[in-house]
């Protein structure tokens, strides 16, 4: 039941685009058109026909840690406007201007580490989504998705050490001398909700583009002589950075800007995905001001839109997608949604949609069913057809173009 609710929940998501941190939208200002609220009471309908919600709630629970497995991070930089308090030797938090906030209205931070003021990378926390008194509840047990956020959230601020590519120490780090512009993700609307909206008697802020557009702005005014952006992120994180990825170009024109979404190339852009519910988080409105989106209606914007109108309007971005063919999140959102749809054979088409609108995607593809790869160990480890997963995003990350790694046997679990 949890699965269901969450997907509906994520999906809703993946057709917004960025939108510019601003004035709050009021709870009259933009409901949910007709398509959202079919989507949502569907899917409602549906949780009601499982017997139990204690089931459920435990399902979201383990669900949402599990998500959580793959850690996400800050940086340390200079101070702006907002409040800093330093958590660490590495870290330091930002508290946010009050139009910032997570989705239960608390304070929301940014974490910054600053190294080398020429190389920054901009990167957006994955984990969870909501779109119903249900989904949407502040209360740690049953939350589908993180509702709130503080000053030590930052990888190594928890119970767990920084892995993946968070491991500083570690020589294989490619972003090891990086400084870091760190976006957690505590609203559950995959960074591009900008309304605040009632479900029964709950309030939720999804402010989602406002937070992410503080961090972006903080790194173009604590790093304007940056010469190498990579901009980043896992799951609900790796959805918007293609557009964040242009944004940042317009605003550091001089700067190379590269971006990888990690763990989120697997969902057809279709009238279903991107339109069905997607004034949920009402950021239709703020589609950036490029020409290349001049007059393009929402059902033409998905997650594979987000590259190629990208690399449209900035054929200089480098960018890069990660995937598992498999990978077990992604493929239950489109069997419950889509009906079953194969998830290998969505990446490969998306990766053609993408390329064939402009966007030049250096793809890795790796077998079996791991869930996001960035936070993780497995980053140092993995190896498909004899290319070590850390040499190719070295050689990227470095400026190179590595090209396509595809899985030829792929593992299919359920093969």
């Amino acid at each position: 039941m949890f699965a269901r609710r969450l997907i509906i929940a994520v999906l809703a998501s993946l057709a917004l685009v960025a939108a510019a941190c601003g004035d709050d939208s009021g709870d009259d200002a933009a409901l949910a058109d007709e398509a959202a609220d079919d989507t949502a009471a569907d899917a409602d309908d549906a949780d009601e026909a499982d017997d139990t919600d204690e089931a459920a709630d435990d399902t979201a629970a383990d669900a949402h840690e599990a998500e959580e497995a793959a850690p996400t991070t800050p940086t340390t930089a200079a101070t702006t406007t907002t409040t800093t308090t330093e958590t660490a030797p590495d870290w330091v938090a930002h508290l946010a201007p009050p139009e910032c906030m997570c989705a239960d209205g608390s304070d929301y931070y940014i974490h910054t580490r600053t190294t080398n003021p020429k190389k920054v990378m901009l990167y957006f926390e994955g984990g969870g989504a909501c779109f119903s008194e249900v989904t949407c509840v502040f209360d740690e047990e049953r939350a589908t998705y993180d509702f709130t956020t503080g000053p030590d959230d930052y990888p190594g601020g928890g119970e767990n050490p920084p892995r993946g590519i968070f491991d500083f120490d570690n020589p294989a780090n490619p972003f090891a001398d990086y400084s870091m512009v760190f976006v957690p993700y505590c609203t559950g609307d995959v960074h591009l909700g900008n309304i605040t909206r009632t479900y029964g008697e709950l309030t939720v802020q999804h402010k989602g583009a406002v937070n992410a557009q503080h961090g972006l702005d903080y790194l173009v005014e604590n790093f304007p002589d940056a010469t190498e952006v990579f901009v980043t992120g896992s799951s609900a994180g790796g959805v918007p950075a293609p557009f964040y990825a242009g944004l940042v170009a317009d605003e550091l024109p001089e700067a190379s800007v590269a971006v990888l979404a990690d763990a989120s190339g697997g969902y057809p852009s279709n009238e279903v995905f991107n339109v069905g519910v997607g004034s949920l988080y009402d950021v239709a409105a703020g589609i950036p001001d490029w020409p290349e989106l001049e007059g393009v209606p929402p059902v033409e914007i998905g997650v594979p839109d987000l590259f190629r109108f990208t690399g449209q309007h900035n054929a200089d971005i480098r960018m890069a997608r990660y995937d598992s063919a498999f990978d077990e999140t992604q493929e239950a959102f489109n069997t419950l949604i889509g009906g079953g749809v194969d998830l290998l054979e969505v990446l490969d088409r998306n990766e053609e949609l993408s390329e064939a609108g402009g966007a030049e995607l250096q793809v890795y593809v790796a077998p079996g069913e791991l869930h996001t790869i960035l936070g993780r160990p497995d980053v140092y480890d993995l190896e498909v057809e004899g290319v070590a997963f850390i040499d190719w995003l070295t050689d990227f990350v470095d400026g190179g173009a590595p090209g396509d790694v595809h899985c030829t046997e792929c593992n299919d679990p359920d093969a």
